[in-house]
Parts: C-alpha cells; sequence; structure tokens
C-alpha cells in the first residue's frame, strides 16, 4: 500500500508542475494577445488548469486495466471535478479574501460581475442538462447523443460570448498582465512560438501524469477496498483539482478577483459541457445515489453563487462557509456510505 500511495503522490506532483507550467504558458499568451482577465481566468486559464480533470476520465475510459472500474473512475471524475470547485474551490476563495484580508484592505470578493454571471449560468444551464440526461434509458441513444451535441456545441458558444465581450472589459482597465516572465523566457527568446513549445511540453507531461495517477488510484481501491466510484469522486477531484485551488489562492493574495474566480468558474463550464458530453458519448452515463447526492449538491452551491451575484450582493467572506459546508456534507454522505 505504501508504494500505492508513493505512486499517487509522485504522479500527482507532476500532474500539479505540468498545469503550472501550462497556465504560466497561458498567461503569456492571453497578454501577448491582448485579452481581458475574464478571457485569460474564464477561458485560458481554465482550459489549462482543467487539463488533469480532463484527461483523467479521458486515460481512465480508454486505458484502465478493467473496463467496468475504468468507467466508474471516468464517469466519478467527470461528475466530481464541478462538484470540487463549485464547493471546496469557492470555499478556498472566500477563505482566501478572509486571510489576506489586510493586503487587499477588505474581506469580501470583487471579480468582475457581468463574467462570472455569464459563467454560472452557462455551467448551470449544461451541468444540470448532463445530470437529467442519465436518467433517460440507455437505449434512448439517439437522445442521449443529441443531448451531448447540444453540450459541445454550448461550451462553444460560451466562448463566443466571452471573447465578445473581452474588447470593452481591456478597454475598462481589466487587461490581462502576467503573473510571472514565460518560464521558457529565461532560456529561450519571449515570443509566439516559444509560448507554444512550453504549452506543448505541459501538455505531455499532463498525460503522463493523468494515466499514472488513474492507474494508482485503481490499485489504492482493491488494496483499501474502497468502492472505486466513491474513490474517484473525493480523491481525484481533489487531486486534479490543486492547480486551480493554487492558482486562485496566488490570485487572490494578489489582488486579482476576476483571474482568481474565473479560473474556478470557467473551468466549471469547460467540466460541465465538455467532459459530460464525451461521458454521455462513451460511457454507459448511469447515476447512483452517491453520483446523485454530489451532482445535486454542485447545482445548489453553483446556484447560491448565482443568487447572490443576480441580487448584487457583496460577496463577503461568510456567504461562502456555505459552499465549504456543502463539501463536508457530502464527505460525510459518503463516509456514511462506506460504512453501511
Amino acid at each position: 500500500m505504501t508504494l500505492d500511495i508513493l505512486t499517487l503522490i509522485f504522479y500527482l506532483i507532476v500532474i500539479v508542475a505540468a498545469a503550472e507550467i501550462f497556465t504560466n504558458a497561458i498567461e503569456a499568451l492571453g497578454s501577448k494577445l491582448n485579452f481581458s482577465e475574464g478571457v485569460t481566468g474564464s477561458l485560458f486559464a481554465a482550459v489549462g488548469t482543467a487539463l488533469p480533470e480532463t484527461m483523467v476520465p479521458l486515460v481512465a475510459i480508454f486505458g484502465g486495466n478493467s473496463a467496468k472500474v475504468s468507467e466508474e473512475i471516468g464517469v466519478g471524475a467527470i461528475l466530481g471535478a464541478p462538484f470540487m470547485l463549485s464547493t471546496l474551490a469557492m470555499f478556498l476563495v472566500g477563505f482566501s479574501a478572509w486571510k489576506f484580508m489586510k493586503k487587499r484592505g477588505a474581506d469580501c470578493v470583487r471579480p468582475e460581475p457581468t463574467g462570472l454571471k455569464r459563467d454560472l449560468e452557462f455551467f448551470l444551464f449544461a451541468f444540470i442538462l448532463a445530470f437529467l440526461v442519465a436518467f433517460t434509458p440507455y437505449e434512448y441513444r439517439l437522445v442521449r447523443i443529441f443531448v451531448a451535441c447540444i453540450l459541445v456545441l454550448t461550451y462553444f458558444y460560451y466562448v463566443l460570448e466571452t471573447i465578445k465581450a473581452s474588447a470593452s472589459l481591456v478597454d475598462g482597465g481589466h487587461a490581462t498582465e502576467e503573473s510571472k516572465p514565460l518560464y521558457l523566457s529565461h532560456v529561450l527568446k519571449d515570443h509566439m512560438a516559444v509560448v507554444v513549445l512550453q504549452l506543448l511540453f505541459a501538455l505531455s507531461l499532463i498525460i503522463i501524469g493523468a494515466r499514472g495517477f488513474v492507474h494508482g488510484v485503481e490499485s489504492l481501491s482493491v488494496v483499501l477496498g474502497v468502492p472505486v466510484m466513491a474513490l474517484s469522486l473525493l480523491i481525484v477531484p481533489i487531486a486534479t483539482e490543486l492547480p486551480e485551488k493554487f492558482n486562485s489562492i496566488i490570485w487572490m493574495r494578489g489582488g486579482k478577483d476576476t483571474l482568481a474566480v474565473g479560473n474556478i468558474t470557467g473551468a466549471m463550464v469547460f467540466q460541465g459541457s465538455l467532459l459530460p458530453a464525451i461521458g454521455i458519448f462513451l460511457t454507459p452515463w448511469t447515476i447512483n445515489l452517491t453520483v446523485m447526492a454530489s451532482s445535486i449538491i454542485t447545482i445548489f452551491a453553483a446556484a447560491w453563487i448565482y443568487w447572490l451575484v443576480i441580487k448584487k450582493k457583496k460577496l463577503t467572506t461568510r456567504f461562502f462557509l456555505v459552499n465549504g459546508f456543502l463539501y463536508l456534507l457530502f464527505v460525510f454522505i459518503i463516509l456514511y456510505t462506506i460504512g453501511s
């Protein structure tokens, strides 16, 4: 068991390091293209830091040791990622605002509101649709494929709307600024080709890390006797969501709330639309009680933040305690399920 745990830790380090390299290049790309913080956070950084969660279910479905176990890990990782983002990651954003209150000068989260509202609207539409289609009989294959296509189109429409809003946000002072110089610029000249080279290098590391992590989860679930679905809903998303959490905390500390929150909500849209579409195409996409609980909590957590935004509430840190409580509620449900 010790070897299995060390293997997980090793591949986790690979995933986190690769995502950091990827995000660094994404920020450089956003700055060079003169996109707003909203585009860089909700699209570029979100997709970059979401790559570990994206690769884990894909690798699990295509390259797992057991078809049934691999499908369970894949579906669990797909549905577990938005759950972690809408609960634990959002709670950490609020906690960061409180922790760095003296440096920031306020105990509230202050993202650009129109982008946050747009992200949550697209996420709730896509995720609820993906959740509901799981209740349709598997024999209704055409219905499922139609819904999967809608989810894919939803994400691309979201991308267009986000980019369309970028120009006015840049004019309003929300242009992207690089947190750090491009890592490869220390050894190579900083231009677009070098940015692309760093992106491809990071992507390769993420694929290697994700494949190793999936096999590690399979082995550990057998050793511990823990249901693989429960493990994939909790352990895999916690591990693979670390880039989002880590980057958002850094951005909150630096007062870049739009990047911090957009990194999370943009990843929620990506993972709530494209990944379920892949799951619907490639797996039976069935819902058990554990998955149902995580999905309902995810919807409630996202709807809670959306309600605060449309009511134009000041996003003080205490509001994010609700998201933390919802995460703990699901952990309790998992532990109760395992124990019964």
